[in-house]
């Protein structure tokens, strides 16, 4: 016996710190040294894994800072955030009612927005708007003839496909036939139309994260959990324009 011990103090290893947990241990040991050895390794690693837990090592599972509702109140404008996004999404919608149906009306002529010298007016306010016949409309700018070439490229730009012809200071605007091509040009325009909104909503996203950005008495976390709150609003706001584009397009094509 007092030879084992001998020998296990030779390794280093105090048997009375290992029998206190173990009561059999000591005639493994005498048995086989080596194990005390394993043992003491096994004993020390586990200590380690446990301090690590403790001071928020790798044992640790991360944890997700979140942010509520009141929360995101008090470091941004949430129902300016929400009413910007908004205005967008209302915006592309009464665009598609006005500009993309299947046979433009004059109705939809009559609001068509022109911008003049930085100003918007609707082209009923410029002009005097009727029909020849069902297939043609007339757009009598004999009032305000310098804004002639505002008008032209909003219709250009209105995604309705017109094609108007100048004589003098009247339009004539032909309604195209329902083709094929122009159901598909109509379904362009209607995605055309979602991107400009898309990218207003992602504007105001960025606008506001550029806001939480410049404060820094806002941690980094609470920045971050911010951040993520104002990109989820504004993902939902783009999937309800997304839903609308869809609706749009599957009533333009016919299907």
């Amino acid at each position: 016996m007092l030879r084992n011990a001998v020998h296990l103090a030779t390794l280093g290893v105090r048997q009375t710190r290992v029998t206190c947990c173990l009561p059999r241990l000591p005639l493994i040991l005498q048995n086989n040294p080596q194990n005390a050895i394993n043992v003491q390794v096994a004993r020390d690693y586990a200590k380690g894994k446990d301090k690590k837990k403790e001071k928020g090592g790798k044992g640790k599972p991360g944890g997700k800072v979140e942010i509520n509702e009141q929360q995101l109140r008090e470091i941004l404008n949430l129902d300016g955030l929400n009413s910007q996004m908004q205005k967008s999404v209302m915006q592309m919608k009464d665009d598609f009612v006005k500009h993309l149906s299947l046979r433009s009306t004059s109705g939809a002529i009559d609001t068509l927005r022109i911008k003049v010298d930085g100003q918007e007016h609707e082209l009923q306010e410029l002009a005097q708007i009727s029909r020849k016949n069902p297939k043609t409309i007339i757009v009598n700018m004999i009032g305000f003839p310098q804004t002639i070439p505002d008008v032209l490229k909003a219709i250009e730009k209105s995604g309705m496909n017109l094609n108007p012809q100048q004589d003098g200071t009247t339009l004539f605007i032909p309604i195209p036939k329902v083709t094929k091509e122009h159901r598909e040009n109509l379904s362009k325009n209607a995605k055309a139309l979602f991107v400009k909104y898309r990218d207003a909503i992602r504007g105001v996203q960025n606008e506001h994260i550029r806001k939480l950005k410049k404060q820094p008495e806002l941690g980094k976390d609470d920045a971050f959990a911010a951040q993520a709150q104002v990109t989820a609003i504004a993902d939902r706001f783009i999937s309800e324009a997304d839903k609308l584009l869809a609706s749009k397009q599957k009533e333009l094509l016919g299907e």
